[in-house]
């Protein structure tokens, strides 16, 4: 008389599909992020123009954050992280981003007379200025 014995690795197995597709949706979802870096290289401010006009040489603080991105530093370093840009100064000023969406938050920090900021995308120009310190200007381009 002969006996077979069955094991655990004998069955069909139904959970495999399930654990699969499981894997696979953490795997997209962990390079998700790290995917959505743009790199730059060395052209790392070639995005959105940006202008702050203050014409009685008030001064004032701005902080733009847009989608992250990598630029190229020097030879040792050619992946740095950035995502965000803050700047101090007075009177006019302009430059630009290093993508092509940002939200800029400007503040008036000293001075009499009002500050504005404006981001401009595909000719159009977005902004918003404030004579008050407690109340900063806010755009945003996406």
């Amino acid at each position: 008389m002969s006996t077979t014995t069955r094991t655990r690795c004998d069955r069909p197995s139904r959970r495999r599909p399930e654990a699969i597709i499981t894997a696979l949706a953490l795997g997209l979802s962990a390079a998700g992020p790290a995917a959505a870096q743009t790199d730059v290289g060395k052209d790392a401010y070639s995005g959105l123009h940006w202008s702050v006009a203050a014409p009685e040489g008030v001064s004032w603080t701005l902080e733009c954050r847009f989608r992250p991105v990598t630029v190229w530093v020097s030879t040792y370093e050619r992946g740095r992280w950035l995502n965000v840009m803050t700047q101090a100064g007075q009177g006019n000023e302009h430059g630009r981003l290093p993508g092509d969406n940002g939200r800029c938050t400007l503040t008036k920090t000293g001075g009499v007379g009002a500050v504005g900021i404006a981001l401009v995308k595909n000719g159009v120009a977005t902004a918003q200025g404030t004579r008050d310190q407690r109340v900063p200007a806010k755009v945003a381009v996406l």
